[in-house]
């Protein structure tokens, strides 16, 4: 691939709907600020420039298997530890199992859409409505403002994913509902400027992924059910 083509291929891609209001927003001031004073317009322009490039929706090539979980994110894996119960608004009374929590961290210069990184049947979601600590702190993950998911999949292990609000970000966005069927690798919301996912996975999957890996949201397998793997893997743009 040409270094023209990595640069369109990274920058010039459709953003994300809920980018649009302030893009909009960015275009309008900046033109407007042109007209005063141009150093503060190109200042404002350029500000436009970057919320673009946060709010951007890169199509993705998801592997095509079942068995598979995917990184909700892009960003930094920043923590993979074992023995974890899920959070306290997911936990179902019949399960007793441990999980492997792996979390990624989202800086701002990483595109912010999330994707669905197993398949199945939501179960229970929550949202809660706390604080804004730096999102690689440990206390993030329970003090910090955070969406959950929890999802049940087809071989009927539990699965849960988290949206953690970080320093900076201010608003998560979440299309997920209980009752929902997702599809691994598909959309379902964002976070602004900065944050953190954590996955929560049976103790007894295999992690696919180490600490200080960088992770692609639809594309990077974290884990894989399948282990015994016999086929090569398709992908589908997504």
């Amino acid at each position: 691939m040409s270094l023209i083509q990595t640069i369109t291929n990274t920058c010039f891609v459709k953003p994300h709907p809920a980018g649009l209001p302030f893009i909009g927003a960015g275009l309008i001031a900046a033109i407007i600020l042109m007209m005063i004073y141009k150093p503060l317009g190109i200042t404002a322009l350029l500000l436009t420039v970057f919320i673009y490039y946060f709010f951007r929706d890169p199509v993705r090539a998801v592997p095509q298997d079942e068995n598979l979980v995917l990184s909700p994110a892009d960003g930094r894996v920043i923590a993979i530890s074992s023995n974890n119960s899920l959070p306290d608004d997911l936990i179902e009374e019949d399960d007793s199992e441990t999980y492997t929590k792996i979390s990624i961290f989202l800086s701002v210069l990483d595109a912010h859409v999330n994707r669905v990184p197993f398949g199945g049947e939501v179960i229970k979601t929550f949202y809660y409505e706390g604080k804004f600590l730096n999102a690689e702190l440990d206390k993030a993950s329970e003090e910090n403002e955070r969406a959950h998911a929890l999802v049940k999949a087809e071989k009927g292990k539990l699965i849960a994913f988290s949206q953690i609000a970080g320093l900076v970000a201010r608003r998560i966005i979440t299309d997920l509902k209980e009752g929902d069927e997702i599809k691994a690798g598909h959309r379902f919301g964002l976070i602004r400027f900065g944050s953190r996912m954590d996955v929560y996975l049976p103790d007894n999957m295999p992690v696919m992924v180490c600490e200080g890996q960088t992770a692609i949201a639809g594309e990077t397998i974290l884990a894989d059910f399948g282990t015994k793997r016999k086929k090569s893997l398709t992908a589908q743009k997504i």
